[in-house]
């Protein structure tokens, strides 16, 4: 990535423009860079867990005023219908449009969420993916209170999932599987019941695993965990192929047989966000941040690639946070 300067973006008659204060840094953004999930044109503004004020209005904006907090996620527009995340007008801010790595972004007002006041501008951003991606995969679980939990991967995402899970299903046990001792010790810390290695095997089998790792080998481990009749869900846009070798190694009777399926998570809805984020308030979940300098991206960028990640990482884009 590199800086420059662009163009003040203007507004159509419904959206807002939105002075960036924070934006989240997701694994999406690699996928993004490293040709994964490639943006249809180049050059483009990354970031899509945007916290900010409106700046500007267009003129028929009728749900925010200029001034109000309000956040913006991966979905920046879309058809508008319950499965508007399949749909082929979906497109991603940061990918298919303009997205908050930048001082101001626009977008419509409908795909604009105001923020609760218990969070700050960095505490918010990574709900505005990590948080309600993972409560979209949590859901997809189809599970019952008292159903037992796994997460494979505890990074941005999981570290919100779990103080979820503890709030709608106060009864199921959370299995954490965790590639570094830091991340198992800071699983502990949130209230997990078991953690382990991505490749342990639990001491009870499961009803539902959400896998958001971007390597192959978790996913064959996951499914030997999985009870009969279990879900994995994973939640994550692409996978990395350096381990892809790992499904040499499935067996159709140790991981597949017995009824277990693989759900996939695609994109987000704007109603997962408003639906997300009371809830989120409500708990209340508690996202760790680790704040950067938009000066010092790449090195954010590098951190989360390469290091243990504890909670989430935010880049400090214009006035100071909240």
């Amino acid at each position: 990535m590199r800086a420059a300067d662009v163009a003040l973006p203007i507004p159509s008659d419904s959206e807002i423009r939105i002075a960036v204060s924070v934006c989240g840094v997701c694994h999406t953004e690699l996928d993004e860079i490293e040709g994964r999930t490639p943006p249809p044109q180049l050059p483009v503004i990354l970031g899509h867990e945007v916290i900010g004020r409106v700046e500007s209005i267009g003129q028929s904006v009728t749900r925010f005023q200029v001034g109000e907090r309000v956040g913006v996620g991966w979905i920046h527009s879309s058809d508008g219908s319950h499965d508007e995340n399949l749909s082929a007008a979906f497109e991603a801010t940061g990918r298919d449009a303009n997205g908050g790595y930048a001082e101001f972004m626009t977008v419509d007002e409908n795909y604009a969420y105001p923020i609760p006041d218990i969070f700050s501008d960095a505490e918010a951003a990574p709900l505005l993916c990590a948080g309600a991606i993972g409560y979209r995969a949590l859901r997809l679980c189809g599970l019952n209170n008292g159903d037992r939990l796994g997460l494979t991967g505890f990074g941005g995402s999981a570290h919100l999932v779990l103080q979820l899970a503890r709030h709608l299903y106060p009864d199921s046990p959370v299995y954490v599987f965790a590639r570094d001792e830091a991340s198992r010790a800071f699983a502990k810390e949130l209230g997990a019941d078991w953690v382990g290695t991505t490749d342990a095997r639990a001491p009870e089998l499961l009803r539902a695993i959400i896998d958001t790792t971007p390597a192959w080998a978790p996913i064959v481990a996951a499914l030997a965990n999985l009870a009969p009749g279990g879900r994995l869900v994973i939640n994550a846009i692409r996978k990395e192929s350096a381990d892809k070798a790992a499904l040499e190694s499935l067996s159709y009777h140790e991981h597949l047989w017995m009824e277990r399926e693989i759900k996939s998570v695609a994109n987000i809805t704007r109603q997962d966000i408003a639906e997300f984020l009371p809830i989120a308030a409500s708990i209340p979940i508690r996202p760790e941040v680790t704040t950067y300098a938009l000066a010092d991206a790449n090195l954010a960028m590098s951190s989360l690639k390469r290091e243990h990640v504890r909670g989430a990482k935010v880049l400090r884009v214009g006035a100071a946070p909240s």
